[in-house]
């Protein structure tokens, strides 16, 4: 019933998804979402960490590119000093976002990977320009009011993908 809203992966954590396998998929251009997906809505900088985890995997091949439904404000505070490339106000499901995404990186999209923790969002973008999907989890349970409204139906989604996926001999 909802297989056209299942990801193509589903993992934990953006930590966990196996990159060398996309690259083997012809995936070299990564779209990351950024609140609850990189992390919560309400942190203003990423972490040193995790700068260091994105220049890792560019170094592995990737382009890297935010895609966020954010303000341009909040965005390019992240963003700022950062050598990747981003696009505020994505209007995610629309493909206004990740059409401008794409042209921003030049990037064929059959080469991407959209990565977020939304279905209605992220996996729906991706899944409407047949780009590769990854669900990740949320990193934070204290979502905005509009994204906790729509957990309620994702989770109905995650639970048939998962039932989806264990009836697989």
């Amino acid at each position: 019933m909802f297989k056209y809203l299942y990801p193509d992966l589903y993992v934990p954590s953006i930590y966990e998804i196996p990159y060398a396998k996309l690259l083997k998929r012809n995936i070299n251009t990564l779209f990351f979402d950024v609140d609850n997906t990189l992390l919560p809505h309400y942190v203003p900088r990423f972490e040193a960490g995790f700068i260091s985890f994105l220049a890792e995997i560019s170094q592995m091949g990737f382009e890297i590119c935010i895609l966020s439904n954010g303000s341009k404000k909040r965005v390019e505070l992240l963003m700022e000093n950062l050598p990747y490339k981003y696009v505020y106000r994505a209007c995610k499901p629309l493909l206004y976002g990740i059409n401008k995404a794409l042209a921003v990186t030049g990037a064929s999209f059959s080469r991407c990977a959209v990565i977020g923790d939304q279905i209605f969002t992220d996996i729906l973008v991706g899944k409407r320009k047949k780009v590769y999907t990854v669900l990740v989890e949320p990193v934070s349970k204290k979502d905005e009011l509009i994204v906790r409204i729509k957990r309620g139906a994702e989770n109905l989604v995650i639970n048939e993908y998962k039932k989806s996926r264990s009836n697989v001999s």
